[in-house]
């Protein structure tokens, strides 16, 4: 079959669901004619000529044929290379069985055509991956359940309606073919009931956590350090709690938690730009062959069109707060405030310093009973996923900005940097209350000076969770029930504290987003991702035992 070649490009890009869908309709004709009486006066004539048991094997293998058909539309519909061969073989092995079956020649020369048809559409299937990694969802096996069950019943149905008088030959004739129908439905439901028994038990693993001891875990670290896109927030993939993606070059990854079904990628992946695209969908191929729901949580604008590509619905999640450092100054009535907190600060022994990461471990002792005090008085312990936590060897991973008074630390924060240097970051913030009053406005102060003599272009201070999303009529439903939240939901968290607080440094705001296949599985990923990153119910409920100043982590 030849294709004109100004249509190549539209044909190859219709071909995965065209190609599905018909392979779909070939594999239900086939169950369909398995369950059905034969044709009285051809199936006389294939008698004469050929052997009873070889007419039960067609019968009994071209219906198993026709559900292996079923599955692999799914595979065609994901563009699969082995879903395209195997698809080609079924039905080459499928169009004889019609004729020894019954001489159904229609049948035969419908899965030739069709054959013929996809012959020329090898390169619209071009992801190489095994048949295990095939989409095989709840929802699909319910569906094929459906198929099977009712090809069944047009079989009971068939039978019982059929006319062919009270002649006793024809009415041998017609339990012989019934008994060879409910062989054939028999062996496509115990077909089924395997794949459903594969499905639940011997999909392939999840990828491992790659922690300090992983030879990987230099990997991602020698990523990070010549990384053409990351973000500050990439550096957790040092934390020792995610599992990950590499590309095929090695020069890239993509970085994500995993909650029950949920899937949950942090940000975008990391490394080279032209890898992008193939990671995000070797990720969701992966997840969709663990059944599992797959999403991505803190995505920037510049992230959606990849996201757009992929399908995935999309959701804001709130606004990140980043400060041009070319621009930030202390001069002016708005920050006569911030100015003062500072000099003071300054003026009663406060000092600063940036300690570089191979000086950090003499420290990490004096570091810890910082932290150990803070954790007492403030919500939920120690975090994960998508919040930094005091772990030694983390730590020791980065630069950290150290506040000392009266000769002892009494505020720290670990600093992400990125190579492009485009803006750099806080994860840790941590102080105790014995130092000077306002202590974290002398902090950041002091560290936007450092980032500007660094040669930062600005000053990530982190997302405030559902922040700027509009309550409108006609505007999402999950937008309008995150600003109620962030209107009325202050005892569940301060939301509009921790803006009001970012907002002295006069930020751009930024818009953050999570995404997912389904619209409806937000939601459920977004309670996940809350529960990695606290590490539980219990971390999620637990409640401070005093006051606390807004923090500035992202949630």
């Amino acid at each position: 079959m030849r294709i004109p070649r100004d249509l190549m490009p539209a044909a190859i890009a219709a071909a995965p669901w065209t190609g599905a869908l018909l392979t779909l309709a070939a594999g239900v004709m086939l169950l369909a004619s398995g369950a059905t009486p034969s044709e009285p006066e051809r199936f006389l004539a294939l008698m004469k000529f050929e052997p009873v048991i070889l007419i039960e094997i067609g019968h009994f293998v071209s219906s198993v044929l026709g559900l292996v058909l079923v599955m692999l539309a799914f595979g065609l519909r994901a563009r699969l290379d082995g879903a395209w061969a195997a698809t080609m073989i079924v039905l080459l092995l499928a169009a004889p069985l019609s004729l020894i079956k019954g001489f159904i020649w229609e049948e035969t020369t419908l899965l030739v055509g069709l054959a013929a048809l996809l012959a020329p559409f090898r390169e619209a299937f071009p992801r190489a991956a095994r048949l295990t990694r095939m989409e095989v969802t709840p929802g699909w096996l319910f569906s094929a359940v459906c198929l099977v069950a009712g090809a069944g019943l047009l079989g009971l149905w068939s039978f019982e309606h059929a006319d062919y008088a009270d002649r006793a030959w024809w009415r041998m004739m017609v339990d012989a073919d019934a008994a060879r129908s409910l062989r054939a439905w028999a062996g496509a439901a115990l077909a089924l009931l395997a794949v459903g028994v594969w499905r639940l038990f011997a999909t392939a693993a999840t990828p491992p956590i790659v922690g300090e001891e992983d030879p990987d875990y230099a990997r991602v670290r020698a990523i990070l350090a010549r990384a053409e896109i990351s973000k500050t927030n990439s550096n957790l993939a040092l934390l020792g709690d995610k599992r990950f993606l590499f590309s095929a070059s090695g020069e890239s990854f993509l970085m994500f938690g995993v909650r029950g079904r949920s899937w949950i990628a942090l940000g975008a992946p990391v490394g080279r730009r032209d890898e992008r695209l193939e990671l995000l969908w070797r990720f969701r191929e992966l997840a969709d062959a663990h059944a599992a729901r797959c999403g991505l949580y803190g995505l920037d604008a510049e992230d959606l069109p990849d996201i757009v590509e992929l399908g995935f619905s999309i959701q804001k999640l709130g606004e990140s707060a980043l400060t041009p450092l070319e621009t930030f100054s202390l001069e002016g009535r708005r920050r006569g405030n911030l100015r003062r907190a500072w000099r003071k600060a300054a003026e009663e022994g406060a000092t600063f310093t940036v300690v570089p990461p191979a000086e950090v471990a003499p420290l990490i002792p004096e570091l810890k009973a910082v932290s150990d005090a803070w954790l007492e008085g403030h919500a939920g312990g120690e975090k994960a996923f998508s919040l930094g936590a005091f772990r030694p060897r983390y730590v020791a991973e980065f630069p950290v900005a150290v506040v000392r008074w009266q000769g002892r630390i009494v505020a720290f924060a670990t600093l992400w940097t990125i190579p492009s240097k485009e803006a750099f970051s806080i994860d840790l913030m941590r102080y105790v209350e014995a130092g000077p009053r306002n202590i974290m406005d002398y902090l950041f102060v002091e560290l936007m000076a450092w980032g500007a003599r660094e040669g930062y272009a600005a000053f990530d201070f982190g997302m405030a969770p559902l922040s700027g999303l509009d309550d409108r009529p006609l505007a999402p439903m999950m937008s309008r029930v995150g600003r109620l939240l962030f209107d009325r939901g202050e005892e569940i968290y301060n939301f509009q504290g921790v803006r009001r607080y970012k907002d002295k440094y006069d930020p751009l705001w930024q818009p953050r987003y999570v995404a997912a296949a389904r619209k409806w599985a937000i939601p459920v990923l977004l309670a996940d991702a809350s529960l990695l990153a606290s590490g539980g119910m219990a971390g999620l409920t637990r409640r401070p035992k005093r006051a606390e100043e807004p923090a500035v982590e992202a949630a």
